[in-house]
């Protein structure tokens, strides 16, 4: 129980990867403010983690809203008194690329990973400062953050973004012994076997080449390792990250991709 009596926050707790991180964290000991746009989904997540004998709470809301931001973290506050650990995971995907996107929508979509990573960090660290425990936090970035992506450009330009944000607060917060950080993950397979099974069958048809951008494809074909990882497989990075095991660990980033980002683009594997 590496994490007994912190208490942590992670948006965009959904089922996949920032639900598994959330309920991760609670195995480990941490009581967990699951964050979503979407109440039902924020307690589904905040339900597993109760079924596992942990304790959790909701705090559903838009990250990129200011005040909503500093009520959420109040919330946390009033119910277990101090916040230890934020996981950065909110994410909207809007899966299109310069030519088909609407500034709107490029806005909307770097305010969610951007905007919202900056005010849960700031009102967070108030927090931790306030406490004078330190704290760790933890950016979810992807390996589109590291590569170029035809036809996802918001996300790749908003994740990228979060990459030197990871340094950059990481400084900001070190006298106060708040260790910032980021893991990267990439294209993931459900641990849940039905949907892992849907998704096998979704790339056998072969339908997915008929996307103009095709997001997903056979990825054992060119993984490196010949498989990708499941949410499950960030679960020790983070514990690390946001334990005492990761105590001199700061401003850095962990990539969990099975080799994707270190793979030379010319090599099939295969």
């Amino acid at each position: 129980m590496k994490l007994e009596g912190k208490v942590a926050i992670v948006t965009g707790a959904s089922a996949n990867i920032g639900g598994t991180l959330a309920r991760g964290l609670a195995r480990e000991g941490a009581k967990v403010a699951c964050n979503d746009i979407n109440p039902e989904t924020a307690q589904n997540t905040a339900d597993m983690i109760v079924r596992e004998g942990g304790e959790a709470m909701i705090i559903p809301g838009d990250v990129t809203d200011e005040s909503f931001v500093k009520s959420a973290v109040q919330q946390v506050i009033d119910k277990w008194g101090h916040v230890d650990i934020l996981v950065n995971n909110a994410v909207k995907f809007i899966t299109k690329g310069i030519l088909d996107m609407s500034t709107e929508e490029f806005n909307e979509q770097m305010q969610i990973i951007t905007t919202g990573a900056f005010l849960f960090s700031k009102y967070t660290a108030q927090e931790m400062i306030k406490a004078g425990n330190g704290g760790a936090m933890v950016n979810i970035l992807s390996t589109a953050a590291w590569q170029g992506q035809p036809g996802n450009i918001g996300y790749c330009t908003g994740k990228s973004a979060m990459i030197n944000f990871t340094r950059s607060a990481a400084m900001e917060f070190a006298e106060h012994h708040i260790r910032v950080n980021a893991i990267t993950p990439t294209a993931t397979m459900p641990d849940d076997p039905a949907k892992r099974a849907m998704m096998d069958n979704y790339i056998a048809s072969g339908k997915w080449k008929d996307q103009k951008f095709p997001l997903i494809m056979p990825f054992t074909e060119v993984a490196p390792m010949k498989e990708v990882p499941g949410p499950s497989d960030y679960v020790p990075t983070l514990i690390l990250l946001v334990s005492e095991d990761g105590r001199m660990i700061n401003g850095t980033n962990i990539s969990v991709d099975a080799g994707a980002t270190a793979k030379y683009w010319l090599w099939n594997p295969k």
